[in-house]
Protein backbone atom coordinates (compact mmCIF):
# COMPACT_ATOMS: atom_id res chain seq x y z
CA UNK A 1 0.00 0.00 0.00
CA UNK A 2 1.13 3.57 -0.69
CA UNK A 3 1.01 6.44 1.77
CA UNK A 4 -2.08 7.72 -0.05
CA UNK A 5 -3.78 4.36 0.42
CA UNK A 6 -3.18 4.51 4.19
CA UNK A 7 -4.42 8.09 4.38
CA UNK A 8 -7.56 7.29 2.37
CA UNK A 9 -8.27 4.24 4.54
CA UNK A 10 -7.88 6.34 7.71
CA UNK A 11 -10.24 9.02 6.43
CA UNK A 12 -12.77 6.37 5.49
CA UNK A 13 -12.91 4.67 8.89
CA UNK A 14 -11.48 7.02 11.54
CA UNK A 15 -13.60 9.88 12.89
CA UNK A 16 -12.22 13.12 11.49
CA UNK A 17 -11.35 15.04 14.66
CA UNK A 18 -7.75 15.79 13.56
CA UNK A 19 -6.48 17.61 10.50
CA UNK A 20 -3.52 15.31 10.01
CA UNK A 21 -0.41 16.20 8.03
CA UNK A 22 -0.04 14.14 4.82
CA UNK A 23 2.66 11.85 6.21
CA UNK A 24 2.44 8.19 7.24
CA UNK A 25 5.23 7.39 9.70
CA UNK A 26 6.42 3.80 9.77
CA UNK A 27 9.38 3.64 12.15
CA UNK A 28 11.78 5.68 14.26
CA UNK A 29 15.41 5.49 15.30
CA UNK A 30 17.04 7.83 17.77
CA UNK A 31 15.65 11.30 17.03
CA UNK A 32 14.59 10.52 13.45
CA UNK A 33 11.31 9.25 12.03
CA UNK A 34 10.89 7.49 8.68
CA UNK A 35 7.70 7.44 6.63
CA UNK A 36 6.39 4.57 4.50
CA UNK A 37 8.08 6.08 1.45
CA UNK A 38 11.49 5.95 3.13
CA UNK A 39 11.88 9.71 3.79
CA UNK A 40 13.57 10.66 7.07
CA UNK A 41 12.46 13.46 9.40
CA UNK A 42 14.33 15.06 12.31
CA UNK A 43 11.82 14.96 15.14
CA UNK A 44 11.56 18.06 17.32
CA UNK A 45 8.00 17.24 18.39
CA UNK A 46 8.53 13.87 20.12
CA UNK A 47 4.90 12.88 19.65
CA UNK A 48 3.85 16.07 21.51
CA UNK A 49 6.56 15.86 24.19
CA UNK A 50 6.09 12.11 24.74
CA UNK A 51 9.11 10.26 23.35
CA UNK A 52 11.69 11.65 25.75
CA UNK A 53 14.09 8.75 25.21
CA UNK A 54 13.90 8.90 21.44
CA UNK A 55 12.96 5.97 19.25
CA UNK A 56 14.33 2.45 19.41
CA UNK A 57 15.89 2.55 22.87
CA UNK A 58 16.80 -1.11 23.23
CA UNK A 59 16.64 -1.29 27.03
CA UNK A 60 13.18 0.28 27.03
CA UNK A 61 11.93 -2.03 24.28
CA UNK A 62 13.36 -5.10 26.01
CA UNK A 63 11.63 -4.20 29.28
CA UNK A 64 8.25 -3.97 27.54
CA UNK A 65 8.79 -7.21 25.62
CA UNK A 66 9.72 -8.99 28.84
CA UNK A 67 6.58 -7.73 30.57
CA UNK A 68 4.40 -8.85 27.66
CA UNK A 69 5.78 -12.35 28.11
CA UNK A 70 4.89 -12.23 31.83
CA UNK A 71 1.48 -10.55 32.12
CA UNK A 72 -0.17 -7.47 30.61
CA UNK A 73 -3.30 -6.95 32.70
CA UNK A 74 -4.88 -8.17 35.92
CA UNK A 75 -7.18 -5.27 37.02
CA UNK A 76 -6.93 -3.22 40.18
CA UNK A 77 -8.58 -5.97 42.21
CA UNK A 78 -5.07 -7.39 42.65
CA UNK A 79 -1.52 -6.19 43.30
CA UNK A 80 1.19 -6.36 40.67
CA UNK A 81 4.93 -5.91 40.86
CA UNK A 82 5.44 -3.12 38.27
CA UNK A 83 2.69 -1.03 39.90
CA UNK A 84 4.47 -0.93 43.26
CA UNK A 85 7.83 -0.11 41.68
CA UNK A 86 6.50 2.59 39.35
CA UNK A 87 4.50 4.26 42.13
CA UNK A 88 7.51 4.36 44.43
CA UNK A 89 9.72 5.94 41.76
CA UNK A 90 7.13 8.56 40.79
CA UNK A 91 6.40 9.48 44.41
CA UNK A 92 10.11 9.91 45.15
CA UNK A 93 10.77 11.94 41.99
CA UNK A 94 7.82 14.25 42.69
CA UNK A 95 8.37 14.59 46.43
CA UNK A 96 4.70 13.76 47.00
CA UNK A 97 3.10 10.82 48.77
CA UNK A 98 0.47 8.75 46.96
CA UNK A 99 0.03 7.89 43.26
CA UNK A 100 -3.02 6.99 41.18
CA UNK A 101 -2.21 5.74 37.67
CA UNK A 102 -4.52 6.64 34.80
CA UNK A 103 -4.51 6.05 31.04
CA UNK A 104 -3.87 9.65 30.00
CA UNK A 105 -3.16 13.19 31.14
CA UNK A 106 -6.80 14.14 30.77
CA UNK A 107 -7.84 11.33 33.12
CA UNK A 108 -5.18 12.49 35.56
CA UNK A 109 -6.79 15.94 35.57
CA UNK A 110 -10.21 14.40 36.21
CA UNK A 111 -8.85 12.52 39.21
CA UNK A 112 -7.11 15.61 40.55
CA UNK A 113 -10.35 17.61 40.38
CA UNK A 114 -12.29 14.90 42.16
CA UNK A 115 -9.65 14.62 44.87
CA UNK A 116 -9.75 18.38 45.45
CA UNK A 117 -13.52 18.50 45.75
CA UNK A 118 -13.64 15.43 47.99
CA UNK A 119 -11.01 17.01 50.24
CA UNK A 120 -13.11 20.17 50.54
CA UNK A 121 -16.27 18.12 51.15
CA UNK A 122 -14.69 16.18 53.99
CA UNK A 123 -13.20 19.34 55.46
CA UNK A 124 -16.64 20.95 55.49
CA UNK A 125 -18.16 17.86 57.07
CA UNK A 126 -15.55 17.95 59.81
CA UNK A 127 -16.28 21.61 60.52
CA UNK A 128 -20.00 20.96 60.67
CA UNK A 129 -19.51 18.01 62.99
CA UNK A 130 -17.27 20.04 65.25
CA UNK A 131 -19.89 22.76 65.38
CA UNK A 132 -22.48 20.17 66.36
CA UNK A 133 -24.75 20.74 63.39
CA UNK A 134 -23.86 17.68 61.27
CA UNK A 135 -22.95 17.53 57.60
CA UNK A 136 -25.41 19.05 55.16
CA UNK A 137 -25.69 19.25 51.36
CA UNK A 138 -28.23 20.74 49.01
CA UNK A 139 -30.13 17.44 49.10
CA UNK A 140 -30.49 17.35 52.91
CA UNK A 141 -33.72 18.89 54.06
CA UNK A 142 -33.06 18.32 57.73
CA UNK A 143 -29.89 17.50 59.66
CA UNK A 144 -31.95 15.27 61.90
CA UNK A 145 -33.29 13.22 59.02
CA UNK A 146 -30.81 10.32 58.80
CA UNK A 147 -32.36 8.91 55.62
CA UNK A 148 -32.03 12.24 53.81
CA UNK A 149 -28.47 12.61 55.01
CA UNK A 150 -27.54 9.19 53.65
CA UNK A 151 -29.17 10.04 50.35
CA UNK A 152 -27.12 13.20 50.11
CA UNK A 153 -23.92 11.34 50.86
CA UNK A 154 -24.71 8.82 48.11
CA UNK A 155 -25.66 11.54 45.67
CA UNK A 156 -29.03 9.85 45.19
CA UNK A 157 -32.73 10.77 45.25
CA UNK A 158 -32.22 14.24 43.82
CA UNK A 159 -34.88 15.79 41.64
CA UNK A 160 -33.92 17.24 38.26
CA UNK A 161 -34.46 20.76 39.55
CA UNK A 162 -32.26 20.15 42.59
CA UNK A 163 -29.50 18.73 40.39
CA UNK A 164 -29.68 21.70 38.03
CA UNK A 165 -29.52 24.09 40.97
CA UNK A 166 -26.46 22.27 42.36
CA UNK A 167 -24.74 22.50 38.96
CA UNK A 168 -25.37 26.25 38.81
CA UNK A 169 -24.16 26.84 42.35
CA UNK A 170 -21.77 24.05 43.37
CA UNK A 171 -20.58 23.77 46.93
CA UNK A 172 -16.90 23.93 45.94
CA UNK A 173 -15.30 26.13 43.30
CA UNK A 174 -12.04 25.95 41.36
CA UNK A 175 -9.88 28.70 39.90
CA UNK A 176 -8.22 27.97 36.55
CA UNK A 177 -6.15 30.09 34.16
CA UNK A 178 -7.08 31.78 30.91
CA UNK A 179 -5.28 30.30 27.87
CA UNK A 180 -4.65 27.06 29.76
CA UNK A 181 -5.15 23.55 28.40
CA UNK A 182 -5.93 20.55 30.57
CA UNK A 183 -7.73 18.11 28.23
CA UNK A 184 -10.91 17.41 26.29
CA UNK A 185 -13.15 15.50 28.71
CA UNK A 186 -15.96 17.49 30.31
CA UNK A 187 -14.16 18.04 33.61
CA UNK A 188 -10.79 18.85 32.05
CA UNK A 189 -12.44 21.05 29.43
CA UNK A 190 -14.24 22.94 32.20
CA UNK A 191 -10.89 24.15 33.58
CA UNK A 192 -9.37 24.78 30.14
CA UNK A 193 -9.26 28.53 29.60
CA UNK A 194 -10.15 28.63 25.93
CA UNK A 195 -13.79 29.45 25.03
CA UNK A 196 -13.30 28.11 21.50
CA UNK A 197 -12.78 24.59 22.86
CA UNK A 198 -15.73 24.87 25.23
CA UNK A 199 -18.51 26.54 23.23
CA UNK A 200 -20.12 23.51 21.57
CA UNK A 201 -20.11 21.40 24.72
CA UNK A 202 -21.80 23.61 27.30
CA UNK A 203 -23.04 23.38 29.96
CA UNK A 204 -19.79 22.16 31.41
CA UNK A 205 -18.89 21.46 35.04
CA UNK A 206 -19.99 24.36 37.19
CA UNK A 207 -18.06 26.31 39.76
CA UNK A 208 -15.01 27.25 37.72
CA UNK A 209 -13.62 30.79 37.76
CA UNK A 210 -10.84 31.99 35.46
CA UNK A 211 -7.89 34.23 36.27
CA UNK A 212 -4.94 35.46 34.24
CA UNK A 213 -1.73 33.43 34.25
CA UNK A 214 1.19 35.29 35.83
CA UNK A 215 -1.18 37.84 37.38
CA UNK A 216 -1.50 37.09 41.09
CA UNK A 217 -3.98 39.88 41.77
CA UNK A 218 -6.38 38.44 39.20
CA UNK A 219 -6.19 35.10 41.01
CA UNK A 220 -6.85 36.71 44.38
CA UNK A 221 -9.86 38.49 42.90
CA UNK A 222 -11.48 35.13 42.06
CA UNK A 223 -11.11 33.59 45.52
CA UNK A 224 -14.33 33.08 47.47
CA UNK A 225 -15.17 31.19 50.63
CA UNK A 226 -16.10 28.24 48.37
CA UNK A 227 -12.76 28.02 46.53
CA UNK A 228 -11.33 24.54 47.05
CA UNK A 229 -8.43 24.50 44.55
CA UNK A 230 -6.38 26.52 42.07
CA UNK A 231 -5.24 24.60 38.99
CA UNK A 232 -2.52 25.74 36.60
CA UNK A 233 0.28 24.54 34.37
CA UNK A 234 3.77 25.31 35.61
CA UNK A 235 4.59 26.08 31.98
CA UNK A 236 1.58 26.76 29.78
CA UNK A 237 2.01 24.56 26.72
CA UNK A 238 -0.86 24.70 24.25
CA UNK A 239 -1.47 28.32 25.24
CA UNK A 240 1.85 29.43 23.75
CA UNK A 241 4.80 28.19 25.91
CA UNK A 242 4.57 30.57 28.87
CA UNK A 243 6.60 29.64 31.96
CA UNK A 244 5.20 30.78 35.27
CA UNK A 245 6.94 33.79 36.79
CA UNK A 246 8.63 32.72 40.04
CA UNK A 247 6.85 35.42 42.05
CA UNK A 248 3.51 34.33 40.61
CA UNK A 249 3.91 30.63 41.33
CA UNK A 250 5.20 31.28 44.83
CA UNK A 251 2.40 33.77 45.36
CA UNK A 252 -0.24 31.21 44.40
CA UNK A 253 1.36 28.73 46.80
CA UNK A 254 1.29 31.30 49.62
CA UNK A 255 -2.33 32.18 48.82
CA UNK A 256 -3.31 28.51 48.97
CA UNK A 257 -1.54 28.11 52.31
CA UNK A 258 -3.24 31.20 53.71
CA UNK A 259 -6.75 30.22 52.60
CA UNK A 260 -6.42 26.42 53.01
CA UNK A 261 -6.91 25.97 49.26
CA UNK A 262 -5.31 23.10 47.34
CA UNK A 263 -2.76 23.86 44.63
CA UNK A 264 -2.98 21.58 41.57
CA UNK A 265 -0.08 21.73 39.12
CA UNK A 266 -0.52 20.25 35.65
CA UNK A 267 2.90 18.94 34.62
CA UNK A 268 1.66 16.64 31.87
CA UNK A 269 3.74 18.37 29.20
CA UNK A 270 6.40 20.27 31.16
CA UNK A 271 7.22 17.49 33.61
CA UNK A 272 9.38 14.35 33.43
CA UNK A 273 12.69 16.06 32.76
CA UNK A 274 11.62 18.40 29.98
CA UNK A 275 12.79 21.52 31.80
CA UNK A 276 15.90 19.93 33.33
CA UNK A 277 14.37 18.72 36.59
CA UNK A 278 11.98 15.87 37.22
CA UNK A 279 9.17 18.41 37.38
CA UNK A 280 9.27 22.08 36.45
CA UNK A 281 7.86 23.25 39.79
CA UNK A 282 11.00 21.95 41.50
CA UNK A 283 13.00 24.72 39.85
CA UNK A 284 10.75 27.23 41.62
CA UNK A 285 10.99 25.58 45.01
CA UNK A 286 7.21 25.15 44.98
CA UNK A 287 5.46 21.95 46.03
CA UNK A 288 1.84 21.41 44.95
CA UNK A 289 -0.80 19.52 46.88
CA UNK A 290 -1.76 17.56 43.76
CA UNK A 291 0.23 17.14 40.55
CA UNK A 292 -0.64 15.50 37.24
CA UNK A 293 1.76 13.70 34.91
CA UNK A 294 1.57 11.82 31.59
CA UNK A 295 3.27 12.05 28.15
CA UNK A 296 6.96 11.28 28.88
CA UNK A 297 5.93 9.36 32.01
CA UNK A 298 5.56 6.30 29.76
CA UNK A 299 7.60 7.46 26.75
CA UNK A 300 5.04 6.14 24.28
CA UNK A 301 2.93 3.74 26.32
CA UNK A 302 -0.39 5.47 27.16
CA UNK A 303 -0.21 6.24 30.87
CA UNK A 304 -0.83 9.14 33.21
CA UNK A 305 -0.98 9.74 36.94
CA UNK A 306 -2.03 12.17 39.61
CA UNK A 307 0.09 12.37 42.73
CA UNK A 308 -1.14 13.59 46.12
CA UNK A 309 0.53 15.09 49.14
CA UNK A 310 0.17 13.17 52.38
CA UNK A 311 -2.34 15.75 53.64
CA UNK A 312 -4.63 15.30 50.64
CA UNK A 313 -4.13 11.55 50.43
CA UNK A 314 -5.26 11.14 54.05
CA UNK A 315 -8.45 13.11 53.53
CA UNK A 316 -9.79 12.71 50.00
CA UNK A 317 -10.42 9.66 47.82
CA UNK A 318 -11.23 6.32 49.45
CA UNK A 319 -12.32 2.94 48.02
CA UNK A 320 -15.37 3.47 45.82
CA UNK A 321 -14.61 7.11 45.02
CA UNK A 322 -12.46 6.62 41.92
CA UNK A 323 -11.32 3.83 39.65
CA UNK A 324 -10.11 2.68 36.24
CA UNK A 325 -9.97 -0.70 34.54
CA UNK A 326 -6.61 -0.27 32.81
CA UNK A 327 -4.88 2.28 35.04
CA UNK A 328 -1.83 0.87 36.79
CA UNK A 329 -1.76 -2.33 34.74
CA UNK A 330 1.55 -4.26 34.68
CA UNK A 331 2.44 -3.34 31.10
CA UNK A 332 2.02 0.43 31.51
CA UNK A 333 3.74 0.43 34.89
CA UNK A 334 6.65 -1.60 33.53
CA UNK A 335 7.14 1.22 31.03
CA UNK A 336 6.98 3.88 33.75
CA UNK A 337 9.41 2.02 35.97
CA UNK A 338 11.91 1.54 33.14
CA UNK A 339 11.64 5.19 32.12
CA UNK A 340 12.73 6.28 35.59
CA UNK A 341 15.62 3.81 35.51
CA UNK A 342 16.81 5.01 32.11
CA UNK A 343 16.54 8.68 33.04
CA UNK A 344 18.95 7.93 35.86
CA UNK A 345 21.30 5.71 33.85
CA UNK A 346 21.48 8.13 30.90
CA UNK A 347 21.68 11.24 33.12
CA UNK A 348 18.79 12.78 31.21
CA UNK A 349 18.18 15.66 33.62
CA UNK A 350 21.83 16.68 33.56
CA UNK A 351 21.88 16.40 29.76
CA UNK A 352 18.88 18.72 29.38
CA UNK A 353 20.41 21.28 31.73
CA UNK A 354 23.77 21.13 29.94
CA UNK A 355 22.35 21.49 26.43
CA UNK A 356 19.58 24.02 27.10
CA UNK A 357 21.85 27.09 26.71
CA UNK A 358 22.97 25.86 23.28
CA UNK A 359 19.39 25.23 22.12
CA UNK A 360 18.34 28.68 23.34
CA UNK A 361 21.37 30.26 21.64
CA UNK A 362 20.50 28.70 18.27
CA UNK A 363 16.84 29.66 18.54
CA UNK A 364 17.76 33.22 19.57
CA UNK A 365 20.01 33.45 16.50
CA UNK A 366 17.05 32.58 14.28
CA UNK A 367 14.89 35.19 15.99
CA UNK A 368 17.62 37.77 15.42
CA UNK A 369 17.98 36.84 11.75
CA UNK A 370 14.33 36.64 10.61
CA UNK A 371 11.86 39.51 10.93
CA UNK A 372 8.87 37.17 11.14
CA UNK A 373 10.30 35.64 14.35
CA UNK A 374 9.86 38.10 17.20
CA UNK A 375 10.58 36.43 20.55
CA UNK A 376 11.68 33.20 22.19
CA UNK A 377 10.60 31.88 25.58
CA UNK A 378 10.51 28.60 27.44
CA UNK A 379 12.38 26.33 29.83
CA UNK A 380 14.77 23.52 29.02
CA UNK A 381 13.66 21.49 26.01
CA UNK A 382 10.24 23.16 25.97
CA UNK A 383 10.73 26.26 23.84
CA UNK A 384 8.53 28.52 21.75
CA UNK A 385 9.15 31.23 19.15
CA UNK A 386 6.51 33.85 18.34
CA UNK A 387 5.71 34.41 14.67
CA UNK A 388 4.29 37.61 13.20
CA UNK A 389 3.13 38.48 9.72
CA UNK A 390 3.06 34.90 8.56
CA UNK A 391 0.79 31.92 9.37
CA UNK A 392 2.58 29.65 11.80
CA UNK A 393 0.95 26.64 10.16
CA UNK A 394 2.66 27.51 6.89
CA UNK A 395 6.08 27.33 8.54
CA UNK A 396 5.22 24.02 10.22
CA UNK A 397 4.13 22.56 6.87
CA UNK A 398 7.20 23.79 5.04
CA UNK A 399 9.41 22.39 7.80
CA UNK A 400 7.75 19.01 7.34
CA UNK A 401 8.52 19.18 3.61
CA UNK A 402 12.13 19.84 4.57
CA UNK A 403 12.24 16.82 6.86
CA UNK A 404 11.74 18.60 10.19
CA UNK A 405 8.91 17.85 12.62
CA UNK A 406 7.93 20.87 14.73
CA UNK A 407 4.54 21.96 16.02
CA UNK A 408 2.58 25.06 16.81
CA UNK A 409 1.20 26.30 20.12
CA UNK A 410 -1.41 28.98 20.63
CA UNK A 411 -2.19 30.96 17.50
CA UNK A 412 1.28 32.17 16.53
CA UNK A 413 4.00 30.13 18.25
CA UNK A 414 6.42 27.55 16.90
CA UNK A 415 6.84 24.85 19.53
CA UNK A 416 10.05 22.86 20.06
CA UNK A 417 9.69 19.81 22.34
CA UNK A 418 12.29 17.34 21.04
CA UNK A 419 13.33 14.01 22.55
CA UNK A 420 15.46 14.71 25.61
CA UNK A 421 18.36 12.78 24.07
CA UNK A 422 19.11 15.27 21.27
CA UNK A 423 22.75 16.36 20.83
CA UNK A 424 24.33 19.57 19.54
CA UNK A 425 24.48 18.24 15.99
CA UNK A 426 20.72 17.62 16.10
CA UNK A 427 20.13 21.22 17.19
CA UNK A 428 22.37 22.44 14.35
CA UNK A 429 20.48 20.30 11.84
CA UNK A 430 17.15 21.57 13.19
CA UNK A 431 18.28 25.18 12.71
CA UNK A 432 19.46 24.41 9.17
CA UNK A 433 16.16 22.79 8.15
CA UNK A 434 14.10 25.50 9.83
CA UNK A 435 16.04 28.18 7.97
CA UNK A 436 15.28 26.40 4.70
CA UNK A 437 11.61 26.53 5.70
CA UNK A 438 11.73 30.26 6.46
Amino acid sequence: MTSKDYMDLTEQYVLHTYNRFPVVFEKGEGVYLTDVDGKQYLDFGAGIAVFALGYGNQAYNDALKAQIDKIIHTSNLFYNEPLSEAAQKLAKASGLSKVFFTNSGTEAIEGALKAARKYAYLKEQAKSKAAGIGAQTGAVASAGNAAAENAANDGANKSASESASAAESPAYELIAMNHSFHGRSVGALSVTGNPHYQEAFKPLMGGVRFADFNNLESVKAQVTDRTCAIILETVQGEGGIYPADPAFLKGVRALCDEKDILMILDEVQCGMGRTGSWFACQQYGVMPDIMTSAKALGCGVPVGAFVLSEKVARASLVPGDHGTTYGGNPFACAAVSKVFDLFEELHILEHVRALTPYLEQQLDALVEKYDCLTARRGMGFMQGIEVEGRPVGEIVSRALQNGLVIMSAGSNVLRFVPPLVIEKEDIDEMAKRLEASL
